[in-house]
């Protein structure tokens, strides 16, 4: 029972919370769907803390995604030892710029006043979320070595079962409980999705495709 309800019950209501309340938030305060910039506040931490993040949180985010649509493909590419040993450590080292960089982040939130001001008590929810997250991959990476392989013969069927919405909860049930434990808290991080800085991800001005130019006039005296 309790692993029906951690991998069949979470997934759903978590993708389920971030949808309607995505839509929720749009209606009734879309000028908040921002990522709400702090960098005018201080610059020189966001950038390092920011570049470092994105750029190791993307790379290993669309390892898991393309592990989960390609998944035959992959098996076959991680199944010879040398690109296997060379995917984990590539992996293991946008892990460490992604933990770095959102380290950088929540200590700048932390110690820069200006910055602390305006962070609201989801932002700190959400980075301490993020950092034990990136924790719990860094430590399966170590403890649980192969990753890139065994992913393909666990959490992708269980995945791929529950967009069948016939979930197979016996692939998650068997493995160690970080594992587990970083797989639910992914899906938290999907319910609180919405209700976050991360909603600016879904974002994109598509009117600007076909909108008019726009004409800048430049009405400052000319120095002579």
């Amino acid at each position: 029972m309790w692993n029906i309800f951690l991998y069949a019950v979470i997934p759903y209501l978590a993708v389920a919370i971030a949808v309607l309340g995505g839509i929720w938030r749009y209606k009734t305060d879309r000028f908040s769907y921002t990522s709400q910039s702090s960098q005018f506040l201080e610059s020189r931490a966001l950038f390092w803390g920011s570049v470092s993040w994105h750029y190791g949180i993307l790379m290993i985010l669309g390892a898991h995604l393309v592990a989960l649509v390609i998944w035959d493909p992959w098996a076959q590419l991680v199944s010879n030892p040398t690109r296997l040993y060379t995917l984990e450590a590539i992996g293991l080292a946008f892990s460490i710029l992604a933990i770095v960089g959102v380290t950088i982040l929540l200590l700048r939130r932390l110690f820069v006043r200006r910055v602390t001001s305006v962070t609201s008590r989801m932002d700190w929810t959400l980075l301490i979320v993020l950092v034990t997250q990136v924790i719990l991959g860094i430590w399966i990476a170590l403890g649980y070595r192969w990753g890139s392989e065994w992913y393909t013969a666990t959490a992708v069927p269980w995945l791929h079962s529950l967009f069948k919405l016939n979930p197979k909860v016996e692939y998650m049930a068997s493995l160690p409980t970080v594992v587990q434990i970083h797989t639910v808290l992914g899906f938290a991080i999907v319910a609180l999705f919405p209700f976050t800085r991360l909603v600016h991800i879904v974002t994109f001005p598509v009117t600007y495709l076909w909108r008019s130019y726009q004409v800048v006039v430049w009405n400052r005296r000319p120095q002579h």
